[in-house]
């Protein structure tokens, strides 16, 4: 007898009747009632939670923003949250959200409190106050609820945060503008005094020069009039004696000039007694009856002999005349001889106060040559820190952004929120349900290789006493729920697909992989039943169970405990969910390889451990005869 014989056998057994028939489709079609209902009711939560009622509730009362206007962010808030449809929201009191969630009206709460704006506004008067919403959940209505709603309220906070921080960075950039043009407006400035400090500077060194200049002609001026003040030291008594010496020579003149005047008088007088005495000569000559010639030559005689008195008056009264001017003259000088005594002595203190004012313009102007040294290495500097000054603020303003409005408006967002999420996702479920399908499709494969075993006999007994070879028997006694869980399989794929909707990837390869999954979770329970018997089958939800938990079928497998990794690796459901993943988002893999060798090798080894198990029965016991359980 050949193992496809034993298995018709067991199916012909299986047929014969109304209910046996029932019963087979029933048993088919388990794995689908299981996972095909379960995936349509999960197919896609999260696009219907505008049917999950939620209450909001706002008792800000508003504040002021840093330019004056009045501004309600809870208000604001609340709108949006109502306007936006992702939930059913209801807006109510505060009193009314507590007592909705308490009763289960609503799922969750989320509340603006009254200083909500007026925290969250304080930033830009630089008293900064964390603004806070509160959020009600209540987990015994629902725990997923309460974590849906913390992530809902994370994104309320995340958007408020991104608002408020793009309107704040706004204002920080229209700040950087108005620095901008001050900054421009203190650099012009600061290159028309670097310009003037160069003029300033070039201005203090023809100073500096002229001052040395000074301080030279200072000295020379003060030791001049140092000699001139010594020189002049004995002037007021010199002047005296010079003013009496002409007033002696000026009495002395008029003397002088008064015994000429009587010289010039005597002699003035014998001039007019000659011309007196020649008229009478010349009268008497003619009375004397001498001829006229005769008288014209003693004339002439006598004026010759008178020339000589002519020329002496001549020069006596010439004489005179020099001597009345000697006289005046003299008098001058000694009157201003006198004048020039009586101010000698202030003529000399001017010219000693004038000497003490050369020296100590002197020392001032050596001063004053000094401290123009320094005023010009103060003027260098001055220029020099100009010139840095107005480099430095033309470097900076070029490093102070001005943007035009777009770009600080676009700045601003990108301040607010830096960080952009660009998903690329290698592969996609597409939908909740879709996610958790290779978890359920082996779950439910496993459960349907599970419930053949309620009415399939592992190995056949007819066969045993006929003396079938031990491998023939566990092949046909598998070979029946083999065929049994394909049709599982292909009638499960059918519904997810067509009925549910869940979209796969490679939808061929994902069947072939799902009847390998099959072939091996009935060979694996098919060997546990062979070997075990009754026990068998509670090793079969043994083995369900710790699977569950450690498959990785909903969240990762690394976070479950440390103690399960070593399940995770033995067992072969988490292997046939890695399989599937590949197949139904992204496609078969290096890695799907691993994952078609461990459940080719549990394969194997069910065939084997039912080839042992038929062995075994092949010699009777009492025990094999009359089991102590019985199921």
């Amino acid at each position: 007898m050949n193992a496809f014989r034993i298995a018709r056998n067991e199916l012909r057994r299986l047929s014969t009747g109304t209910l046996p028939k029932l019963a087979l489709v029933a048993l088919v079609l388990v794995p689908l009632l299981y996972a095909s209902f379960y995936l349509y009711a999960n197919y896609d939560p999260y696009g219907r939670l505008d049917k999950l009622p939620a209450a909001v509730f706002t008792s800000d009362a508003g504040a002021k923003d840093a330019s004056g206007q009045q501004r309600n962010v809870g208000r604001e808030v609340t709108d949006e949250l109502v306007k936006s449809g992702t939930f059913q929201w209801h807006e109510v009191s505060e009193q009314e959200a507590r007592d909705g969630v308490r009763n289960d009206k609503y799922s969750f709460a989320i509340g603006i409190p009254s200083g909500f704006s007026q925290a969250l506004l304080s930033v830009g008067n630089f008293q900064p106050q964390q603004a806070t919403i509160t959020l009600t959940t209540n987990d015994a209505n629902n725990y997923l609820s309460g974590t849906i709603a913390k992530q809902v309220a994370e994104q309320v906070r995340k958007t408020i945060a991104e608002k408020v921080g793009s309107e704040a960075a706004d204002r920080f950039l229209v700040g950087f503008s108005t620095i901008y043009g001050k900054i421009q407006e203190a650099s012009t400035g600061a290159a028309q005094l670097a310009d003037g400090a160069g003029q300033l500077k070039s201005g203090q060194q023809q100073l500096a020069d002229g001052a040395a200049k000074l301080a030279d002609g200072s000295s020379t001026l003060a030791t001049g009039l140092n000699t001139l003040k010594t020189a002049t030291a004995d002037l007021p008594s010199q002047t005296q004696k010079l003013a009496s010496g002409a007033s002696q020579v000026a009495a002395g003149d008029q003397k002088v000039a008064d015994a000429a005047s009587i010289a010039a008088t005597a002699s003035s007088d014998i001039q007019g007694r000659l011309d007196s005495y020649r008229s009478q000569l010349q009268s008497d000559l003619r009375a004397a009856g001498v001829p006229e010639t005769q008288v014209q030559e003693i004339l002439a005689k006598a004026d010759q002999l008178r020339s000589p008195v002519d020329q002496a008056n001549s020069k006596i009264q010439q004489a005179n005349g020099d001597l009345a001017k000697l006289a005046d003259g003299a008098r001058q000088v000694s009157d201003g001889a006198a004048k020039l005594a009586a101010a000698s002595p202030q003529l000399a203190s001017g010219i000693a106060q004038a000497s003490d004012g050369a020296n100590q313009l002197r020392d001032g102007a050596a001063q004053l040559s000094d401290g123009e040294k320094t005023a010009v290495n103060g003027t260098n500097q001055l220029a020099d820190g100009s010139v840095k000054l107005r480099d430095g603020l033309a470097a900076g303003l070029k490093q102070i952004p001005n943007p035009d409005d777009p770009t600080r408006s676009a700045t601003a967002n990108t301040i607010a929120d830096p960080v952009a999420v660009n998903a690329n996702g290698e592969a996609s479920a597409g939908t909740y349900g879709a996610g958790l399908a290779p978890f359920f499709i082996s779950l439910a494969t496993w459960i349907g290789a599970f419930v053949l075993f309620l009415i399939l006999r592992p190995l056949s007994t007819r066969a045993l006493t006929a003396g079938a070879a031990p491998f023939r028997v566990a092949v046909g006694g598998w070979l029946s729920s083999a065929l049994l869980g394909i049709a599982q399989v292909i009638v499960l794929f059918g519904a997810v697909t067509w009925l549910v909707g869940i979209h796969i990837a490679h939808p061929l390869e994902a069947i072939g992989f799902a009847v390998l999954v099959s072939l091996t979770f009935t060979s694996v329970v098919h060997a546990l039943n062979a070997f075990f018997g009754a026990v068998g089958k509670f090793l079969g939800l043994v083995l369900l169970v710790l699977q569950l938990v450690s498959a990785g079928g909903t969240f990762p497998w690394q976070t479950i405990p440390d103690a399960l990794y070593p399940l995770h690796v033995v067992l072969p459901m988490g292997y046939a969910i890695d399989g599937f993943r590949h197949l139904f988002y992204s496609g078969a893999t290096v890695q799907i390889l691993g994952d078609i060798g461990v459940l080719l090798a549990y394969l194997a080894g069910g065939i084997l451990v039912s080839t042992l198990a038929a062995r075994k029965r092949r010699v009777w016991t009492v025990s094999a005869l009359k089991p102590e359980l019985s199921l």
